[in-house]
């Protein structure tokens, strides 16, 4: 008996998949969506280039040598951004109960739903077959009665499939997996565990409760309870966004007086503005951080990072980089960077209320104004049709979207 139905669906390699549809020259070969230079960065690959080991994150120059045919493509975040929303308003044609977790991916409460979209089997069989209508992209959906299972068999069931499992299942579904499947254990905790003796979900399952507390603390306790399918979580639909960020890898060090490195910081700092301003939302903090160039070993490097609170938020991408200089005056190393980012958070959504019938609105500033006329021109000629002075910076990697 099911009390409890949550859907899991995720995009199959949802970048490359827009591209290859939006260009059938693409279809069938190897796409690498990202930075093509020496430094840059996998974003998305297409299943052609998966074949080869290819992988999100992985970096480009290594993607290169696993697959030298693959045919690199920019990242183009309108174009998903616009396919995104076509999939949101499918998934709440099922149910209001949706929580994105990403442009390509959101959890699903069907419960109480089986009279419009039938039992689990049919209402995955039906979403797969809505998207597939409307976008010409397929997507993977695992239905369980908990959110993390639901997780698990729709990462087991890409590309283009759909696992459901009744709760009557869940144990012996668990059991054997690996450790790692379960949610919060990384690089770190995965160590641990392994060197505690823990395999797989069934031995964290079986192990003894009071011994994992000591052990590990609250996470141990954590972590027995999702080994055991309890997973209290339920899906969020009134999910909001704790923060935006933009950051870029170089193709060249730049050094952190460079002017540059400032363009750079400006760049972000305005597409931030136009991402904040289009969800009608503000920002107090600022956070500023930097990779530096000197190598630690297994492809990791030391990350600095400093921030600025305002009590006045703000949605101004002019505002958002002078803050973003000035916190990079605060980092006193002196070598070079190879990647520089710009995030904000304590987000907030300016005042709606309504004024009084003869009030009169407060008068718009300057800078909204510019806004506003930078945000209408983008939107009819693109982001890059007009800009302020000196924001032009090359990028091996492309923005990364804080999800």
């Amino acid at each position: 008996m099911w009390n409890t139905v949550i859907a899991h669906a995720d995009m199959d390699a949802f970048y490359a998949s827009v591209e290859q549809l939006d260009n059938p020259d693409l279809q069938g070969k190897s796409v690498i969506v990202g930075g093509g230079g020496n430094r840059g960065v996998v974003t998305s690959a297409s299943y052609e280039a998966r074949q080869y080991g290819v992988r999100a994150a992985m970096p480009s120059a290594h993607a290169r040598r696993l697959c030298p045919e693959a045919i690199f493509v920019k990242v183009r975040m309108d174009r998903y951004v616009e396919i995104s929303k076509q999939i949101r308003a499918i998934f709440e044609s099922f149910t209001p109960i949706v929580e994105p977790l990403s442009l390509d991916e959101a959890s699903l409460d069907l419960t109480g739903t089986e009279k419009i979209g039938g039992g689990p089997l049919e209402a995955a069989r039906q979403i797969k077959r809505r998207v597939l209508e409307a976008t010409g992209l397929v997507v993977s959906v695992g239905v369980a009665p908990v959110k993390m299972v639901a997780k698990i068999l729709s990462d087991m069931s890409k590309p283009d499939g759909m696992l459901v499992l009744g709760p009557e299942h869940l144990q012996d579904f668990l059991g054997p997996l690996p450790v790692e499947r379960l949610w919060g254990v990384g690089r770190v905790t995965l160590e641990r565990l392994h060197g505690a003796g823990i395999q797989t979900i069934g031995d964290l399952a079986r192990a003894n409760a009071v011994w994992l507390r000591g052990r590990f603390g609250w996470m141990g306790t954590h972590l027995r309870e999702l080994a055991l399918a309890n997973d209290p979580r339920e899906v969020i639909a009134d999910w909001k966004r704790k923060s935006y960020g933009e950051e870029s890898t170089f193709e060249r060090d730049l050094r952190i007086d460079s002017l540059d490195l400032k363009r750079v910081l400006i760049a972000h700092g305005e597409e931030l503005g136009r991402r904040l301003r289009s969800d009608n939302v503000k920002a107090k903090t600022v956070i500023l951080k930097v990779k530096l160039a000197r190598p630690l070993g297994g492809g990791r490097y030391p990350i600095l990072t400093r921030s600025l609170s305002s009590d006045c938020a703000t949605n101004d991408g002019g505002e958002i980089s002078r803050q973003a200089i000035r916190l990079l005056g605060r980092i006193r190393e002196t070598e070079a960077i190879r990647l520089a980012g710009v995030q904000v958070h304590n987000l907030e959504r300016p005042d709606t209320s309504q004024f009084e019938l003869f009030d009169q609105p407060p008068a718009e500033t300057r800078s909204a104004r510019l806004n506003r006329a930078l945000d209408s021109i983008a939107k009819k000629f693109g982001d890059d049709a007009v800009s302020r002075g000196q924001v032009q910076a090359s990028k091996a990697a492309p923005t990364t979207r804080i999800k």
